[in-house]
């Protein structure tokens, strides 16, 4: 019997600002994958399951190239254009592979790891500003956010004066409401206006470069357009969506009992919560995949120029992968999350996001053990319909 084409739910059920659609879930509970209606009237597919949605990840019959997508929100009836120059999320081998060389060793596990005393630094003068300052305060503005923001401008070259300038930009990037037109118009603003500061910044640096990564990049055969496109997206990507994970991971171990305890008095557990947060949480909005040909896939025909939705947050709550997979577990071995994707495209800076959790949360939980919420959980608000979700404030006391 064939499977009724669905779409793509994107409401969260009120009161479970943690959990995936409940409607995602109920659709994963019956198959891994499933047809689906995109609103230019295309008939995709939505991948539900973690080995399904790790397979077409990995799988190089699906295309990453953003103008051969099918769009899945509302008023969105024609594919977005080709990325940009150096924008390599959204492309495939050779030029991904180009643009991800040169970075790979600039992100390897050693390197973020030699930064760790630097964020334990800046952590701790966030921590001293929050304790002098007093409860409440907003976690997102008075240590969320600083920490990713000085240590992805230190390792660019970004004057931190400039902070809030591009900080703005990055914020209605991927936190607008993309389920309208007006919010994609907005977003797009946005990505102009931090594609035209970060020219700006590149010029600056073939004129006058200076010790980081920026100006590493600049002596070899880029193009301002391709230094661009890349500073822009390590620049965006780099700062709102480990701010996130920061300030909504803070929210989910306040929220469940006896966890903010528990890694209060077991820093050890720190590494493991990280993934498991990652897994539990999955802050980013489901990726999506071309079929470059006709390809079986859990028993289907994925024909040529089909739209694949991968739902990553179904993915991390599977359970034929993952035990009481709707349980926030500190002590779970959380390995084989896609919280970073998978494949030749997974986050170039997990090492990155991973050293500043790892920072953020035992430090917190070491000067604020007592930390808890400012106002009702209810009332915390949640960014639902933006391509990173999280909170855009989170009071908190102590």
């Amino acid at each position: 019997m064939a499977q009724q084409a669905v779409e793509l739910p994107m409401e969260r059920t009120p009161g479970c600002p943690f959990d995936p659609p409940a409607e995602l879930t109920r659709i994963s509970d019956k198959a891994s994958l499933t047809p689906l209606s995109f609103p230019d009237g295309h008939e995709g597919w939505l991948a539900t399951g973690h080995a399904t949605v790790r397979s077409v990840l990995a799988d190089p019959r699906f295309s990453a190239r953003s103008e051969l997508m099918h769009w899945t929100g509302p008023g969105n009836d024609q594919p977005p254009p080709p990325a940009d120059p150096g924008v390599f999320l959204t492309m495939d081998a050779p030029e991904h592979t180009r643009y991800r060389k040169l970075l790979t060793g600039k992100f390897t596990v050693r390197r973020m790891s030699q930064l760790t005393e630097r964020i334990e630094q800046v952590a701790a003068e966030h921590l001293d500003r929050m304790e002098s300052h007093g409860g409440p305060i907003d976690l997102v503005t008075a240590y969320a956010q600083p920490i990713p923001a000085t240590v992805i401008c230190e390792l660019l070259g970004v004057p931190y004066a400039d902070r809030e300038q591009f900080h703005g930009d990055a914020a209605t990037l991927f936190g607008a409401d993309m389920t309208t037109p007006e919010g994609q118009a907005e977003s797009y603003q946005a990505y102009e206006a931090l594609m035209t500061y970060v020219r700006t910044l590149v010029t600056a640096k073939r004129a006058a470069p200076t010790d980081d990564l920026l100006s590493d990049l600049t002596t070899g055969d880029l193009t301002d357009d391709e230094l661009t496109g890349i500073g822009g997206l390590l620049l965006a990507a780099g700062l709102d969506t480990t701010t996130n994970m920061i300030a909504l991971g803070t929210f989910a171990l306040l929220h469940h009992p006896g966890r903010w305890t528990a890694l209060c008095a077991n820093p050890d557990l720190t590494d493991s919560a990280v993934e498991e947060l990652m897994r539990y949480l999955t802050v980013a909005t489901p990726l999506a995949r071309a079929a470059l040909e006709d390809v079986e896939l859990d028993g289907h025909l994925i024909k040529a120029g089909s739209t694949v939705v991968l739902a990553t947050s179904s993915a991390n709550r599977d359970p034929a992968k993952f035990t009481d997979p709707h349980t926030l577990d500190l002590h779970r071995n959380a390995a084989g999350h896609v919280g970073f994707g998978h494949g030749v495209h997974q986050c170039i800076g997990q090492q990155l996001a991973r050293v500043e959790m790892r920072v953020a949360f035992p430090a917190l939980a070491a000067r604020f053990p007592g930390l808890r919420l400012a106002i009702p959980a209810e009332d915390v608000p949640l960014r639902e319909k933006a391509a990173i979700y999280g909170v855009t404030a989170l009071p908190v006391a102590w």
